[in-house]
C-alpha cells in the first residue's frame, strides 16, 4: 500500500530510540503529516530507556504521546513460560528469543492505538526479515482494520549513507559510532540476544569473540562446577534453590548463572519464513538452563504417551511461533493441549553448570510416575511379573512374523 493511499491520522510507532526508528519517526511526520505516538517496551534488553523518551521529545513528540512500559513480567509469564512448557525449539536448536517478543510488542501497539484513537501502527523491521511478518500478523489478528506502516518497504532510504543524510537534514542526533557501518545488528530481551549481519554474514567464518555479550567464553568459565535447583509448578519455574521468585526474576537469575558458566551460545544458520537462509549468533543463557530443567522434571512426571505426543507436536508449535502465528487458532489449540499435559509437571530438578554445559543430575516430585519397585535389579516383591513380557512380545511380533513369512515364501 502506497504512502499516498494510506494517509493515517495518528500512528503508534514501535520506537527504540535508536537511529533507525528516530529516522522513521521523522519520516512518518514528514511523509504523512500525521500525529505520531511512540511506544518503547522494556523486555529486559538491558538498556536504559529514558534516552528514548528524551530523543522522542527532541523530535517533537508530546510528553503524553510517549509510552515507555516495563513488560518484563508479562513477557516471561504470558509468552516465554507458555512456550517453554512446550520445550519449543526451532529447527532443533533455536530457542525463539526474538520470535516470542514480537507478539507482545504488537499487542501493546494495538492496545495503545485503541486507547488513543490511532488508526495505524508502524515498525522498523526490514523487508527481508521475519520480524515484519511477526509484527503484522499479530497486529492484524488483534485488529483486522488497523493500518500497518513498514517504512523499509516504502521509502527510498536504501543505504546507510541515505539514512545519515536524512538524519542530518532533519536535525536528528547521530551518535559518532553510527556514522560508519555497524559491525552487526543486535536484538535483545530478557530471554536472549540475537546478532546478525555484516561481519557475521559469511557462515564459513567463525564469529568474533566481541559478538558475544551475555556469556563468558566457555573456556574462561569457572573451573569448578556449580549446582543449582529449580522448582516447578504445573510446568512453570517458581523457585531457584528453594527461593520463590517471580517469572522475570527467575529468568534474570538464570541468565546470571548462564553468563558465569558460558552457557547458551549458538551459531546458527536458519531458514527464514520469507524464504532465505540467514546466519545468527544467539545467546540464551537462562533459557538453555530452563529448558534442560523443564525436560528434567517432565522425565518423571509426564506419562510416556502424553510426552511422546507432545514431542511430536513441538516442531509445529515452534514453527508457528517462528513464523509469527502466536495469535492463530492453531497455536492456541496446541497451547491448550500442552497446558493440559503440564497439570502434574511439578517438582524440583538439580542441575550441574560447567563450562558451557548444563545437565540434569537429579529430579524428584510428589507427582512422580517413577517406580523404583518396578525397575529395580533387586527383588521387586511381586511388583512386576517378568513372564508377562513373553505374551507382550509375541503380540507385537505377530505382524513382523507374518511379513517375514510372506517375503520368504515369495523368494523361494
Amino acid at each position: 500500500m502506497s504512502a499516498q493511499r494510506l494517509k493515517p491520522r495518528k500512528v503508534v510507532l514501535a520506537y527504540s530510540g535508536g537511529l533507525d526508528t528516530s529516522i522513521i519517526l521523522k519520516w512518518l511526520k514528514t511523509e504523512y503529516d500525521c500525529e505520531v505516538l511512540t511506544f518503547t517496551a522494556d523486555l529486559g534488553q538491558g538498556e536504559e530507556l529514558e534516552p528514548a523518551r528524551e530523543k522522542a521529545l527532541l523530535l517533537g513528540i508530546k510528553p503524553e504521546n510517549i509510552y515507555i512500559e516495563d513488560l518484563r513480567e508479562e513477557f516471561v509469564r504470558d509468552f516465554v513460560f507458555p512456550m517453554f512448557r512446550a520445550n519449543a525449539v526451532y529447527e532443533g536448536l533455536y530457542l525463539l528469543g526474538t520470535s516470542i517478543a514480537r507478539p507482545l510488542i504488537s499487542k501493546r501497539l494495538i492496545e495503545i492505538a485503541a486507547e488513543t484513537g490511532a488508526d495505524a501502527v508502524a515498525h522498523g523491521a526490514t523487508g527481508k526479515g521475519n520480524d515484519q511478518v511477526r509484527f503484522e500478523l499479530s497486529a492484524y489478528a488483534l485488529n483486522p482494520e488497523i493500518k500497518v506502516i513498514a517504512p523499509w518497504r516504502e521509502w527510498d532510504l536504501t543505504s546507510r549513507t541515505r539514512l545519515i543524510e536524512f538524519a542530518e537534514a532533519h536535525q536528528i542526533p547521530i551518535a559518532k559510532d553510527k556514522r560508519g557501518e555497524a559491525p552487526f545488528s543486535v536484538d535483545a530481551n530478557l530471554l536472549h540476544t540475537s546478532s546478525e549481519g555484516k561481519v557475521l554474514e559469511d557462515p564459513a567464518e567463525e564469529a568474533p569473540d566481541y559478538v558475544y555479550q551475555r556469556s563468558v567464553h566457555p573456556e574462561d568459565a569457572p573451573d569448578t562446577p556449580e549446582t543449582i535447583e529449580i522448582s516447578f509448578e504445573k510446568g512453570d519455574a517458581v523457585a531457584i534453590n528453594g527461593e520463590a521468585l517471580s517469572p522475570a526474576t527467575i529468568l534474570t537469575r538464570l541468565n546470571e548463572y548462564g553468563r558465569k558458566h558460558g552457557i547458551g551460545r549458538l551459531d546458527f544458520v536458519e531458514n527464514r519464513f520469507v524464504g532465505m537462509k540467514s546466519r545468527g549468533i544467539y545467546e540464551t543463557p537462562g533459557g538453555t538452563i530452563l529448558l534442560e530443567a523443564h525436560r528434567g522434571i517432565e522425565q518423571i512426571t509426564l506419562d510416556s504417551g502424553a510426552g511422546h505426543l507432545k514431542d511430536s507436536l513441538m516442531p509445529r508449535y515452534a514453527e508457528l511461533i517462528y513464523n509469527g502465528f502466536w495469535f492463530s487458532p492453531e497455536r492456541e489449540m496446541l497451547q491448550a493441549l500442552i497446558d493440559k499435559s503440564q497439570e502434574h509437571v511439578t517438582g524440583t530438578v538439580r542441575l550441574k553448570l560447567y563450562k558451557g554445559h548444563v545437565r540434569t543430575i537429579g529430579r524428584w516430585s510428589d507427582h512422580s510416575l517413577y517406580s523404583e519397585a518396578h525397575v529395580t535389579f533387586e527383588e521387586d516383591a511381586g511388583a512386576y511379573d517378568q513372564t508377562d513380557a513373553a505374551g507382550f512380545i509375541q503380540l507385537n511380533a505377530l505382524r513382523l512374523k507374518l511379513l517375514a513369512a510372506r517375503n520368504r515364501r515369495l523368494k523361494s
